[in-house]
């Protein structure tokens, strides 16, 4: 299996705890498990598959831990690193923008040379609309845990299997 950095920005620490679930299911240690807040961004060196959190707040926006991370992350050279993105929204209060903070992700390192992982058919959601759904598939993983916490487990492992082929 590839080494996996996971690094998560997370306010309300539900995404923190995706974080740490992912963790578990993939076997990644504790100590490649890192907040955004406080991590270096050359530690992404260190990593074969970076996989990237975020919350999604108002209507889209970025975890706020992101927005001094991301600029510094989209400067790397991530030439031949497989990237997979997840994150956490609200549905229902915001069905419109729903986990759109991936999309901004995605976009910000498009061009970094990392290659995007973890595409997979979404599958009894209820948003209306989010720029995570390209091309009739989710760019990572979205979860609702407000609304839908019922379906989180199911979803992470939905995802995890998507990335297998990729580890």
């Amino acid at each position: 299996m590839k080494k996996i950095g996971i690094y998560f920005g997370s306010s309300t620490g539900t995404t923190a705890d995706v974080a740490k679930t992912i963790a578990k299911r993939l076997n990644v240690a504790d100590a490649d498990i890192l907040d955004v807040a406080s991590a270096d961004v050359a530690s992404m060196a260190n990593y074969e598959v970076l996989l990237l959190g975020s919350s999604t707040w108002g209507m889209g926006d970025l975890q706020d831990d992101w927005e001094g991370f991301l600029p510094k992350a989209k400067g790397q050279n991530l030439a031949g690193k497989c990237v997979g993105l997840f994150g956490c929204g609200d549905s229902s209060a915001y069905s419109d923008t729903f986990c759109d903070a991936l999309a901004t992700i995605k976009e910000e390192l498009d061009g970094t040379g990392c290659s995007f992982i973890g595409e997979y058919a979404p599958t009894d959601y209820g948003y209306d609309a989010t720029r995570c759904e390209q091309g009739g598939k989710l760019i990572g993983l979205l979860i609702d845990d407000i609304n839908e916490s019922d379906k989180t487990a199911d979803r992470i492992d939905t995802w995890v299997a998507a990335l297998q082929p990729n580890l």
